[in-house]
């Protein structure tokens, strides 16, 4: 079995070149023998007690989850289906964090899997209506991370400074020793998976400001988009997860702030030392069978194999 996965993984791996041949995103500064080192800690797979499916395009469940997890959701189905990585990526349709928690519960709609970071509380009240239950675990650890230019001098701020912009209390970038330039904070809609990390790590029981239109975007491409266009001042602050910003969205332009004095990277998310950490999950209804290929999918996304899957992939596996 282990021959099998790394064979299976190899292919994922050259289906990816071949469709994307994209360089290694360097918009987070890590060093490669920093990379090298984490690959080679990686723990070495062991034979799983739960096989991974093997299926066809009919028995596949149907997968929703945040967008950050579309890398994860075109190699897994790559591998169950024995299918190139293009292919596999042209099948899916992911709908972001609260949505697919949504497809789950909806009885009509053919989503029973679903990638994702944790429900908005909303769509976790709207379950409990429903009386709906789903089974999550969780299988990797991701994190909240802050954006500004590469123009802006500022290179580490505290959680209190950050909650001081996002509650208008602090508005110029002087005031936090960076250029007297006003501050343009970016936010994401309230059910986005990013902007429900943002209210439980950072801002708890404080609310933000209600931002402006031209500072909420709609998605995570957008909004680091947004605050690249602000290159000539250095004036704009977002937040993403790591894992999207990192290496599915890396703009040159852009610098991750490093928080209370600790830098965003795949080993301090690994250790916890970063402040803003926070696991991802892998869900399906409670009373789905366990005999359900649902149900395969979630417990191998588990085992040791399934961790493997998460690294080769980038994520940092729980």
């Amino acid at each position: 079995m282990k021959r099998l996965i790394a064979l299976l993984l190899a292919g994922i791996m050259l289906f990816a070149f071949v469709a994307c041949n994209d360089d290694e995103p360097e918009l987070q500064n890590d060093t490669p023998s920093e990379e090298n080192a984490e690959e080679s800690d990686s723990p070495e797979p062991i034979e799983p007690n739960i096989p991974l499916p093997s299926l066809t395009m009919n028995e596949l469940p149907g997968i929703d989850g945040s967008t950050a997890m579309i890398p994860l959701a075109e190699a897994l189905t790559a591998l169950i289906l024995d299918i190139p990585r293009s292919r596999a990526a042209a099948m899916l349709n992911f709908n972001g964090t609260a949505e697919s928690y949504r497809n789950l519960m909806r009885e009509w709609n053919a989503t029973t899997l679903v990638l994702s970071y944790e429900p908005p509380p909303a769509v976790a009240e709207e379950a409990a209506t429903q009386l709906f239950l789903w089974e999550l675990a969780a299988i990797g650890r991701d994190a909240l991370v802050f954006i500004v230019n590469e123009s802006n001098p500022i290179e580490s701020i505290t959680t209190e400074q950050v909650r001081m912009i996002y509650t208008g209390e602090v508005t110029n970038w002087s005031e936090l020793g960076g250029n007297d330039v006003a501050i343009e904070p970016f936010q994401r809609n309230e059910t986005s998976g990013s902007q429900t990390l943002f209210i439980k790590l950072v801002m708890g029981d404080i609310p933000p400001l209600k931002p402006d239109i031209k500072y909420l975007s709609g998605g995570m491409g957008p909004l680091i988009e947004s605050v690249a266009s602000f290159n000539n001042t250095g004036a704009a602050i977002g937040f993403s997860v790591f894992y999207y910003a990192q290496n599915m969205n890396p703009n040159e332009g852009l610098k991750f702030l490093s928080i209370d004095g600790v830098a965003p990277t795949r080993e301090s998310i690994r250790d916890g030392s970063y402040p803003h950490v926070n696991d991802f999950f892998v869900g399906i209804a409670a009373d789905a069978p366990s005999d359900s290929n649902e149900h395969k999918i979630f417990e191998w996304l588990q085992s040791d194999d399934g961790k493997l899957l998460l690294e080769h992939e980038g994520y940092v596996s729980i």
